[in-house]
């Protein structure tokens, strides 16, 4: 086993010790629930705000309504 200089082991041990720190407040950052519920969020309204899935929307909404009203008035 070679000689190693006892002040660059300890100067790998603590760039080892920050990377792992900036890894571990990464992952921290990233398993956040509030972020994610966030990132949920804006997805569903990107995802609910394109034409397409507007008007079905609408239109499935429009037709329960509908539906509805002709069950109540049967009755």
């Amino acid at each position: 086993m070679a000689d190693r200089d006892p002040e660059v082991i300890k100067q790998e041990i603590d760039l080892a010790r920050d990377q792992l720190a900036a890894t571990v407040d990464s992952l921290t950052e990233r398993a956040n629930p509030h972020r994610l519920a966030n990132d949920l969020r804006v997805a569903v309204i990107t995802f609910v705000k394109k034409p397409p899935v507007m008007f079905t929307l609408i239109g499935v909404g429009t037709l329960s309504v509908v539906l509805v009203i002709r069950r109540v008035r049967n009755r």
